[in-house]
């Protein structure tokens, strides 16, 4: 695989052509209701393929929470799917949202699921949780660089349970996100022009005194609704801000169903992040 094949690679390249925003597309009960949509499977794909029609064609990434999808089971997957296959369709890269940690067998089936071209759930990236030991989420890692695919782990969230894990000290002094960072750093460090693997971290975590920069891209929710800035993304991430994706879902959503005030929500956001890829 050469360097340009890498998700890594293919990030960086979308990033500086559509600019670093990632949309996510999770369909809340509330918001179906908000669209005049009723909670139901049909409710999901109508919410769903619309979300794709408008936001896929302009934003960078766009990244589905698969719970919102899963609650509908197998016909929830199955627009799960239509989800990701249309994305891509329209040249949006598809970070998965799945949150998945476990060890041996099944990280690698979890790895299996998402990361391999032969699943009908493929992405380019999926999110994992490596609290279980960074150790834990390596078959996923693995079977993604062997993919050009990527994996983004938690890292520094801004929810408020976060702290008690993350922030906690090891034996060396170094806080548990900060050994997450370091990690990325060490499987990243040859990696042109970007790492594929990436952090997550809350764009309202404040001043945790951690270096971002560990040559990834960094997925940064909490922006637009949650009230997230392009100011709080430059001040956080100082000169690794280039790398970070902004991420935000109602801000965008909300804006819905038509699919032109959505494409014009979109623009609006992306333009308050252009700054970001020239750094």
């Amino acid at each position: 695989m050469t360097s340009g094949d890498t998700f890594g690679a293919r990030l960086r390249a979308a990033m500086d052509q559509r600019g670093p925003l990632c949309a996510g597309i999770d369909p809340h009960s509330s918001l179906l209701a908000e669209w005049g949509l009723p909670d139901t499977v049909e409710g999901l794909e109508r919410f769903a393929l619309t979300s794709v029609e408008a936001l896929a064609p302009l934003v960078s990434v766009v990244k589905p929470q698969s719970a919102f999808y899963e609650r509908f089971g197998s016909r929830g997957i199955a627009v799960l799917e239509r989800v990701i296959a249309d994305s891509r369709a329209a040249g949006a890269l598809v970070l998965l949202d799945v949150k998945r940690g476990d060890i041996g067998s099944t990280a690698q089936a979890y790895a299996d699921a998402y990361l391999d071209p032969r699943s009908p759930l493929a992405s380019d990236a999926i999110t994992a949780s490596p609290y279980l030991g960074f150790g834990s989420v390596q078959p996923m890692i693995d079977t993604a660089l062997a993919h050009g695919a990527g994996v983004f782990v938690l890292a520094l969230t801004s929810n408020k349970e976060g702290p008690q894990v993350q922030h906690a000290n090891t034996a060396s002094g170094r806080s548990v996100g900060g050994t997450m960072l370091d990690e990325l750093a060490r499987q990243n460090a040859d990696a042109v022009p970007l790492g594929s693997l990436g952090a997550v971290v809350g764009a309202t975590i404040g001043d945790v005194g951690e270096s971002f920069e560990f040559n990834g891209p960094i997925l940064v929710p909490g922006v637009g609704a949650q009230g997230g800035t392009a100011d709080d993304v430059l001040r956080i991430f100082g000169p690794a801000a280039r790398n970070v994706l902004p991420s935000t879902s109602r801000g965008i959503l909300e804006a819905g169903p038509d699919v032109a005030s959505l494409r014009e929500r979109v623009r609006r956001v992306a333009d308050e992040f252009a700054v970001l890829v020239n750094l």
